[in-house]
């Protein structure tokens, strides 16, 4: 009997992963990244001049997506090296150089990305459930914390898209 309640699919993304220390823990809160460093101006009273107000639109667009980058780059997600992992709404297992402890709290840096959405940068936290040696690696298994349902949501939507490109190919 299958015991997960959710999907789990495999997925190559640009991910990195640090161990938290125990002082860490009180304040850990999975987020997404870009939206965390845009204000929101979505009460600007409207230009009566309708060509000036289209062209603020615009203006405003524009300036959203740089300050979406400039964030990206900061947090250091464009130079995310790529990991093999296992991911659900639940959590997630990959291999890493050295072993962690049940009970660890591992920060994941992650970029979700998958057909038609957009990207989405994240930072993931993971309880350790265990770590298994294999061969020169350890294939470390975590249960997402401190996450909210959105975010939970975006993750599903990922493993959903996901198995939808799995099916796709098998198809063919």
């Amino acid at each position: 009997m299958n015991r997960r309640e959710y999907t789990r699919v495999y997925a190559y993304i640009p991910m990195s992963y640090r161990l938290v220390s125990k002082s860490e823990h009180p304040v850990v809160r999975s987020r997404i990244s870009a939206n965390m460093a845009i204000p929101d101006f979505s009460m600007l009273p409207e230009v009566e001049i309708p060509l000036l107000n289209e062209w603020l639109r615009v203006i405003n667009t524009k300036l959203d997506s740089i300050i979406r980058i400039i964030t990206i780059q900061n947090e250091g997600f464009q130079s995310l090296p790529f990991k093999a992992v296992h991911i659900s709404g639940n959590g997630m297992n990959f291999t890493t150089n050295e072993p962690f402890q049940p009970g660890d709290i591992l920060e994941m840096k992650a970029i979700l990305s998958s057909g038609q959405s957009a990207a989405l940068y994240l930072y993931l936290y993971g309880e350790v459930v265990k770590t298994d040696k294999q061969t020169s690696v350890y294939v470390t298994v975590l249960n997402f914390v401190k996450i909210d349902d959105k975010i939970r949501d975006e993750i599903v939507r990922f493993v959903f898209e996901k198995e939808r490109e799995i099916l796709r190919e098998k198809r063919k």
